[in-house]
C-alpha cells in the first residue's frame, strides 16, 4: 500500500478529494489512483472553496433576477446538487442513529441502514430551515462572503475528527471502502491553510469579531466530539458530515448575531 501511495502524482490526492466529496464530473477528466483516496480528507476544505463558491455565486446572481428568499433557496439547492446531498444525508443518518439508538452497535447500525428514520428526516428539515432563515436575515454581500468563508472553515474543523479518534467500524469494511489516514504535520498545515485563508479574508472584509467566529463553532465541534467518542468510540463518514454542517451553521448564526448587535 505504501509503494502504491508513493507512486501517486502531486495532483492525484486533491483531485481524489474533488471526486469523493462532490458529484461534479471530475472523474471523467482524470481518475485518481485508489491509493490517493485515503488522504482525500486532507483536501476537504479545498472542495469547500468550490461548493461554497458555487453557492455564493448562485446567491449573488439569482438575487438580481428573483426575490432574495428564492435566491437563498437556489444557492442551497445548487450546493446540494454539487455534493449530491452527501453531507445532508450524513447529517440525517447521524441524527437518526444518535436519537434512535442507545447502544454503540445500535447507533452504528441505524446510521448504516439504507432508509432514513423519522429523527433524521426531522432533524434535516430543521437544519435546512434554520440555514435558509439565517442566510435570508443577512444582507446580500455579507451572505455571499459568509458562505465563502463558512464552507471551507467547517470542513477544516470537521476533518480533525480523523486525527482525534479511529474509524468506528473497526471490524467491518467501511461504506465507500475508504478509511482516511492520520495526517502528518505537513498535511495538517495544508489543511489549516485551506480552511483559514477564507476566514482571514472574511474578517478583513467585514471587521467581524474573530474570537466568536472561531470559538463558538469550535465549541460546537468539541461537544459533538465528546458525544461521538463517548457513544461509539470512533468517527464515521456520517459523523464527519454532520459535524461539518453543524459547525458551518454555528458560524453563520454567529455572523447573524453580530450583524444584529448594535454598533
Amino acid at each position: 500500500m505504501q509503494t502504491e501511495t508513493d507512486k501517486t502524482r502531486w495532483y492525484d490526492r486533491p483531485w481524489a478529494a474533488f471526486i469523493y466529496f462532490t458529484r461534479l464530473p471530475f472523474r471523467r477528466i482524470h481518475k485518481s489512483p485508489r491509493a490517493s483516496y485515503n488522504s482525500a480528507v486532507e483536501y476537504w476544505p479545498l472542495t469547500g472553496w468550490l461548493t461554497g463558491g458555487l453557492a455564493a455565486l448562485t446567491l449573488w446572481g439569482a438575487s438580481h433576477v428573483m426575490p432574495y428568499t428564492v435566491a437563498v433557496l437556489a444557492a442551497i439547492v445548487v450546493r446540494l446538487l454539487a455534493t449530491g446531498a452527501m453531507l445532508e444525508d450524513g447529517l440525517a443518518r447521524f441524527l437518526g442513529g444518535f436519537f434512535g439508538g442507545k447502544s454503540r452497535e445500535r447507533i452504528l447500525n441505524l446510521m448504516d441502514e439504507p432508509h432514513l428514520g423519522i429523527h433524521g428526516v426531522a432533524g434535516l428539515v430543521c437544519y435546512l430551515l434554520l440555514l435558509a432563515a439565517a442566510l435570508c436575515s443577512l444582507p446580500l454581500n455579507l451572505a455571499v462572503v459568509t458562505i465563502l468563508a463558512a464552507d471551507p472553515f467547517a470542513k477544516m474543523v470537521a476533518s480533525e475528527l480523523v486525527m482525534m479518534m479511529p474509524y468506528a467500524w473497526r471490524d467491518v469494511e467501511p461504506r465507500g471502502r475508504v478509511v482516511f489516514r492520520r495526517m502528518d504535520v505537513k498535511a495538517g498545515i495544508g489543511l489549516a491553510v485551506q480552511g483559514l485563508l477564507p476566514l482571514v479574508a472574511f474578517i478583513w472584509l467585514t471587521g467581524a469579531a474573530w474570537e466568536l467566529l472561531v470559538f463558538i463553532p469550535c465549541l460546537v465541534m468539541y461537544f459533538l466530539y465528546l458525544l461521538i467518542w463517548r457513544t461509539i468510540q470512533g468517527y464515521t463518514l456520517d459523523c464527519c458530515a454532520a459535524v461539518s454542517l453543524l459547525v458551518e451553521l454555528a458560524f453563520i448564526l454567529v455572523v447573524c448575531s453580530q450583524n444584529f448587535l448594535p454598533a
